[in-house]
This record gives C-alpha cells, sequence and structure tokens, in this order.
C-alpha cells in the first residue's frame, strides 16, 4: 500500500500528444512524510504506519504529543492501515516518488462547505409547481410525513448544512509527478477548496 499526503493547488491541464487531448489535472504540493509511529497486529491487533506532515511552532503542541513524535512538532499526524506488518522505521520519509505516472489512485478529502442551503440545492428536489393555485412554493420541501404518525420519519431529507464533508473519489489516475518541486498531478477534479488536506492512496 502506497500513500501520500499534499495540499490541492490549482487545477490545470496536460496534453497527450499521441492522442491529441487536453486532460484537466489537479496539481496537489506533497511534502515529505516522516514516520512517527507503527504498529504490528501481534501487539496492536492492527498493522499500520503513522506518519507526520507539515511543522508548526512548538508553542501550539502539548509536551504528550512532543514527546510522541521526539520534539518534531508536526501539524497533522496521519494513521495508515497496512494489510501485512509495516516495513517502515521510525524517522524513515516519504516521498513523491512513492506514485509514478500512470498509477489509479483514489484520493481522501473534505468538500467545501456551502452554508445553510434548502432542499433544492442540497438534495436535488424539484419543487412545486407555480401555477394552478400555487403561489410559493418553487423550492418548497413539501410534505415531511403523514398526519397519522404525529412524527417525521427519521432521515427525512430537509434543508440543512451542506458540505464540509469527508469525500472519497476513486480511480483517478497520476498524470505526472514532479521531483523538483514536489507536486504531484492527478487526473479529474478532487475535493475541496485550494489548501484542502489531501490523501493519495494506491
Amino acid at each position: 500500500m502506497k500513500f501520500l499526503l499534499g495540499r490541492k493547488q490549482n487545477m490545470t491541464q496536460y496534453f497527450d500528444e499521441e492522442k491529441g487531448e487536453a486532460i484537466p489535472v489537479t496539481l496537489v504540493s506533497v511534502s515529505p512524510l516522516t514516520v512517527t509511529a507503527t504498529k504490528e497486529s501481534g501487539k496492536d491487533g492492527y498493522d499500520a504506519v503513522q506518519v507526520g506532515f507539515e511543522t508548526q511552532k512548538e508553542s501550539r503542541l502539548t509536551k504528550a504529543v512532543l514527546g510522541h513524535t521526539k520534539g518534531q512538532p508536526f501539524k497533522v499526524l496521519k494513521e495508515f492501515r497496512l494489510d501485512s506488518t509495516p516495513s517502515y522505521n521510525i524517522g524513515d520519509t516519504i516521498t513523491a516518488d512513492t506514485f509514478a505516472k500512470g498509477d489509479v489512485v483514489f484520493v481522501r478529502g473534505i468538500s467545501k462547505g456551502k452554508g445553510f442551503q434548502g432542499v433544492v440545492k442540497r438534495h436535488g428536489f424539484h419543487g412545486g409547481r407555480r401555477t394552478h393555485g400555487q403561489k410559493h412554493s418553487e423550492r418548497e420541501p413539501g410534505s415531511i410525513g403523514g398526519g397519522l404518525r404525529s412524527r417525521v420519519p427519521k432521515g427525512m431529507r430537509m434543508a440543512g448544512r451542506m458540505g464540509n464533508d469527508l469525500v472519497n473519489t476513486k480511480n483517478l489516475e497520476i498524470i505526472d509527478v514532479d521531483m523538483t518541486n514536489n507536486i504531484v498531478a492527478v487526473k479529474g477534479a478532487l475535493p475541496g477548496r485550494r489548501g484542502t488536506l489531501i490523501e493519495i492512496v494506491g
């Protein structure tokens, strides 16, 4: 299992000269990951590796966290589960060359927050009529349940806060890996705004 952490940058396009196609890609800025801990199924119940990403002021972290990371003030600590005993050692570095052009990956990130939205935008409701006795029902949700049960069924789709959810996007292709600038180009759109933390797993 291969993995990277990065920050979403802008979208651009690459050109496939053989096919004559323009390929939309999202650029992800990936910094080297440092292995901070490993877990084994015999001792911990499962196999995993924990990595640290980016740094911040030491004053923002507790002594317990600094002790765990051997004094390195990481901004992000993330754990990835493995299928077998981890071959990493504490202090190892994972860089962008983990992936190569043509690899198929899935990407995880937090989507853009849209705020409080109605049912038409949030759930795709069609809304009510504009004529035939209807006056202001174009974007109303309509009935939310029968009168006999005297309660609203669980899971009823209604207006509410939209976005800011964990989104998994599968089967995306690595188009390019730029080791000089630590940039990975992934085909298609990725969740979130610019600067969103992105997990790339292959």
